[in-house]
């Protein structure tokens, strides 16, 4: 066992009867106290005061202030109780807020650079334990000796002498490295999408190409502090080549699709598309693929290098509002010009329909069984569908042809019997019951 820890925990035995102990007691329930009083104060403020961009970052902020207040103000009672009486209490609780503050950070950090999902969670528990695991290793002194054990076991990579040590470090900086790189990209990033002024996919581009760019320079950082070379990863690159030009090249077609329908301005985030049998609105343009959702509140990942090659119509490429064309007919007896009326207002009348362009009316032809009608309108808002607005209109157009008597045809058939000797009788037979039907009274007597 590690001497320190030994001493360590001798002090806290030797100390638990004594006066000594009430005293750091009583210096972690005021630090502990002080710092829930600061971080409640902190939590109003964001609350009520701070704006609407700021909540993330300070709320991010607000979950490391406790344990880090905390260990200020323990730090601060152990630099005066230390003049004159043992501090181990103070020092094992100091380990367990820092455990606890890199705890939340590494949690907080990761829910903000990465989106929710099951596998995050999963992450957070294992991160969660490691962190409890190494903290408990340390103070039971046994972290020391696992240390040394592990820098004993060692091996060669070419001319490059490594341990296993050395490689657990540099996963863990490199792990760490990437952590600040896409903390950075990702606060540079939601700047960056907040600027209006650019065009929204130049935005999208520009963050991804940082976010690649930061990842990149954290790993080659990393290696570099470590102190493996970086030379090695020429081999890698031209590995990492030829696996592109053979069983990489679709993933890398999608990728340099993605980045070609950004920039050449041809779809957005929130325009109305069709690709294939799929109608919606362009949820998220990601590296690799589209998000697309559908109205019926599914969504469809449509990967770049199908709408590259497939015919995709943008309903709103040009201009956000769409036309929506409705079939309807009237009757041949009616009053076409009040129908056509009638029409207009019931489409004037709902608010989902643009005052301008007007809604109109359009004669498509003359029908077997009426007169074919097209009310055409347009609307601002494709994206929310047009199957509810379409039956609102259609009810509210069947209400005023029954309240003003406009006759919405049917299909008719009349039926006309060949002159066959069969046919004739039958017609004779009918011609006699119906002259004899005034003056027979009973019916019965006829049968």
């Amino acid at each position: 066992m590690n001497t320190e820890m030994q001493l360590i925990w001798r002090e806290l035995i030797d100390d638990l009867p004594k006066a000594i102990m009430l005293w750091q007691f009583v210096v972690i329930g005021a630090g502990v106290a002080s710092a829930w009083l600061l971080s409640g104060l902190l939590r109003a403020y964001v609350m009520s005061h701070a704006p609407e961009g700021w909540k993330v970052g300070i709320g991010g902020f607000n979950r490391v202030l406790f344990p880090l207040s905390s260990l200020v103000f323990i730090y601060i009672g152990k630099y005066i109780l230390v003049q004159w009486q043992h501090v181990s209490l103070l020092i094992l609780s100091i380990n367990l807020l820092w455990a606890m503050a890199a705890i939340r950070l590494s949690v907080y950090g990761m829910r903000y650079i990465f989106t929710e999902g099951g596998w995050m969670r999963t992450m957070e528990h294992v991160i969660s334990k490691a962190i409890w695991v190494v903290l408990a290793l340390h103070l039971s002194g046994f972290w020391s000796p696992i240390l040394s054990f592990l820098e004993e076991i060692s091996f060669s990579v070419g001319k490059t002498h490594l341990n296993v040590l050395m490689l657990i470090q540099g996963v863990l900086t490199i792990l760490i490295t990437l952590f600040v790189s896409l903390s950075l990209s990702r606060m540079i990033e939601n700047k960056m999408m907040r600027a209006d002024k650019i065009d929204i996919n130049v935005r999208v581009v520009l963050s991804k190409l940082i976010r690649i760019a930061f990842a990149v320079i954290a790993v080659l950082l990393a290696l570099s502090t470590v102190g493996i070379d970086i030379t090695l990863l020429s081999v890698f690159g031209g590995a990492l080549g030829v696996g592109l030009g053979f069983g990489l090249q679709k993933i890398a077609s999608n990728y340099l699709s993605g980045f070609i329908i950004l920039l050449d301005d041809s779809m957005h985030i929130g325009d109305v598309v069709t690709v294939d049998l799929h109608y919606g609105v362009v949820s998220e343009l990601r590296f690799r693929y589209m998000v697309l959702r559908k109205l019926d509140g599914t969504e469809v990942v449509i990967p770049h290098e199908t709408l590259m090659t497939t015919a995709v119509i943008n309903h709103t490429h040009t201009e956000r509002k769409a036309r929506i064309a409705m079939p309807i007919q009237v009757s041949y007896e009616g009053d076409l010009e009040f129908a056509m009326a009638l029409m207009k207002g019931s489409a004037n009348a709902h608010p989902r329909v643009l005052e301008t362009p007007l809604p109109d009316v359009h004669i498509k032809g003359f029908g077997e069984s009426g007169i074919d009608l097209s009310l055409v309108f347009w609307i601002p808002d494709p994206e929310e569908g047009s199957s509810a607005l379409q039956s609102e209109i259609y009810l509210d157009v069947w209400r005023q042809f029954k309240k003003h008597g406009v006759v919405v045809p049917y299909p008719q058939r009349e039926v006309r019997m060949l002159s066959t000797p069969e046919a004739q009788a039958v017609v004779r037979a009918e011609s006699i019951v119906e002259e004899a039907k005034p003056s027979i009274r009973n019916w019965d007597d006829v049968i």
